[in-house]
Formats: C-alpha cells, sequence, structure tokens
C-alpha cells in the first residue's frame, strides 16, 4: 500500500489544537488538505466511502515473535479556532501489515508549518503506537521538500527507499515507433492471449487473478507485507477509486494468467495511473510487461486520457526500463521514512 504524509513542526503550536475527527463533518477539510498534497484529487464523497468499508473496532495482538499484528487505526486532525482543518493524522495497520509496524499519513497545510502542528501530531502517533506494542512508524514524504526531510529526520525518521513518480503524456506518444505489431505477433503467435477482467470474469478466473498478484506482488523491491486474503485484496488492492474491470489487462498461455496491468481513470484529471503491473516469473524477460504497458496507453487513447502516471521504486530496474522505453518523463519522487517509535517520542518530548 502507498502512503503519503508530509511533515511540519517547529515550535509548540499555538494556533491550533488537536482533536479527533468529527463525522461526516470533517470529510470535506480532509479531502481539501490531501488534495493539496496527493498527486491525484479525491473528494469528501470518496473518503466517506472508504470509512464504509473499514472495520469499527480494531484488534491488536503480538504474534509468537513478540511483534504487533492485526489492525487498527488512530485519525486527529489539527483546526484553528475558527475550525478550519490545518493538519491531518492517519496511524494504521491492516492485517497483512509487516508485523511491528505502524503506516502513517501526515498532512500539514503550507502556512501552519513549523508552528509545532507536525509535531503534536507525530507524537500522537508515536504514543499511539507505543501503546498497542509497535516497534515503529512507517511514512513517505516528497523527495523535493527540503523541510519535510530535515524535520521527519529531527524526529528520528530516516530514508529507507525511494520510488519515482514518472508520466506519459499522450498526445505525443507514436505507438508505431516501439514495434508493438511486431510485439503482439510474436507473443500470440506463441499461443499467449490479451484479454480483460470484464471479458474473463468469473470466481474462478478472478482467483486465477489473485494467485499472479500472489506471485508477483513479494517481488516488488521493498514489499515486505503479507499478501492479503482475497476479499481484502479485491477491496484494497484490486477495486480501488477509479477502477473498472475492463481496465484490468491480463496476458494469459491459454487458461494460465501469466501477466497483468491494472489501471485507473480518473475522470476529474482525465489522467490514468498504472495501479499495478506484475509477470509471472517464468514468464520475464519476453516482452509481456511492454506488451501490457502499450495495451494500458491503447486503453488511455480510447478514454481520452491526457496521460498516464506511475510509481516505481527505485530498484525495479525493469519496469523503469520498460517505461524509459515507452518515453514516461520523470517527476518528483518520495522517500519512504521509517523511525523506532522510542525515537520519536524522545524527540518529541
Amino acid at each position: 500500500m502507498t502512503e503519503y504524509s508530509d511533515w511540519g513542526g517547529g515550535s509548540p503550536v499555538v494556533t491550533s489544537t488537536i482533536r479527533p475527527l468529527q463525522l461526516p463533518e470533517d470529510y470535506e477539510g480532509i479531502a481539501r488538505l490531501l488534495n493539496s498534497y496527493w498527486p491525484e484529487p479525491t473528494t469528501a464523497e470518496r473518503l466517506m466511502e472508504d470509512d464504509a468499508k473499514m472495520y469499527t473496532e480494531g484488534h491488536t495482538y503480538l504474534n509468537a515473535d513478540g511483534l504487533l499484528a492485526g489492525y487498527d487505526r488512530t485519525r486527529r486532525v489539527a483546526v484553528t479556532a475558527a475550525g478550519e482543518i490545518v493538519g491531518y493524522l492517519l496511524s494504521w495497520r491492516a492485517p497483512w501489515t509487516e508485523p511491528g509496524q505502524i503506516n502513517n499519513t501526515l498532512i500539514v497545510m503550507k502556512s501552519y508549518r513549523r508552528q509545532g502542528v507536525g509535531q503534536l501530531l507525530a507524537r500522537h502517533a508515536a504514543l499511539w503506537s507505543q501503546g498497542l506494542g509497535a516497534k515503529r512508524l512507517v511514512s513517505e514524504i516528497w523527495d523535493d521538500c527540503e523541510d519535510s526531510l530535515r524535520f521527519a529526520r529531527h524526529q528520528g525518521f530516516t530514508v529507507e527507499r525511494h520510488t519515482y513518480q514518472s508520466v506519459l503524456p499522450m498526445e505525443h506518444f507514436d505507438r508505431s515507433s516501439f514495434g508493438g505489431v511486431e510485439l503482439f505477433r510474436k507473443l500470440e503467435g506463441r499461443g499467449l492471449r490479451f484479454t480483460t477482467l470484464k471479458d474473463e470474469f468469473t470466481p474462478q478466473n478472478e482467483e486465477k487473478l489473485y494467485e499472479l498478484y500472489k506471485e508477483t506482488l513479494v517481488d516488488i523491491p521493498g514489499f515486505h507485507e503479507e499478501v492479503p486474503p482475497i476479499r481484502e485484496w479485491r477491496t484494497w488492492l484490486l477495486e480501488v477509486d477509479g477502477y473498472a474491470p475492463d481496465q484490468v489487462l491480463i496476458a494469459a498461455d491459454r487458461d494460465r494468467y501469466i501477466g497483468v496491468t491494472n489501471v485507473l481513470y480518473n475522470p476529474s484529471t482525465k489522467g490514468m495511473y498504472h495501479e499495478y503491473t506484475g509477470v509471472s516469473r517464468k514468464y520475464r524477460g519476453q516482452g509481456i510487461g511492454l506488451a501490457l504497458k502499450l495495451k494500458a496507453i491503447q486503453l488511455a487513447k480510447q478514454r481520452g486520457a491526457v496521460y498516464i502516471r506511475t510509481d516505481n521504486d527505485s530498484l525495479n530496474e525493469p519496469i523503469l526500463r520498460i517505461n524509459s522505453q515507452l518515453g514516461y518523463k520523470p517527476l518528483r519522487g518520495q522517500y519512504k521514512i521509517t523511525a523506532n517509535i522510542e525515537d520519536i517520542v524522545r524527540c518529541s518530548s
């Protein structure tokens, strides 16, 4: 899963207070704050829909290794005297989150940074997580925000990984320059076929797609979580905002699913996002990933999309090589940052 955070801090806060969420009233303010940071916009309605999918009570425990397992979350907002939401914290773990870990989204409005808002929110995250028995906090920050990186380091965080955003503008893409016709002729000549989840949907075929995800997810650099059960996979990894079954592109060797690309469409931006691409180990290095990417571009043109955006780990060289070959342009990236909870509590005291 991807979490976004923006850390602001400084002297003790004097202009804002931290409180639990008041719903549904807070959804609008939270959406505005998220949209000041996230690359793709969300809405209050979408946040409410996501909340409706969530558990109402958490359940955590220490596993056989003494590490935190299970699921729970806490949320806080920072508000001004006038009631404006200027900071937001979501700390959470899912049943498949890496044992001992709590994921975090922390955002502070730019004009309220260096006033202690981020520090108070980070301290709440650390104390809540410590109370559950967690060992470390994880979040992400933009790689071009020196203030955020400086504050995160001051709180005890270190950079663990680096991911890159890249975008492919549709108006300048020329598919003919990539030998797509020859590639598909070669692959289809070997008995491979390309289809969509919409065309193939049955419970049995969805199960096959899930098994392909299970095989390929664990090979992504930096992926240390458990693959969730199929019901949660469907909710949180497949049918996410912008999903449509005809946008789940599948490569198959007869009845076996060997490759998948799931692309999402955002009508408000007329953009598409590569949520996931994976190819079965036995079939890698044969052009299947490139073929799926070309299918996604073809779909984007059919949808009238103006761009396709994606995020990739800096160590995922095969996908980065394909994206570069297709003409994706680099954007700013994100650092995955981690910290021991004891260090955050000490630094924020």
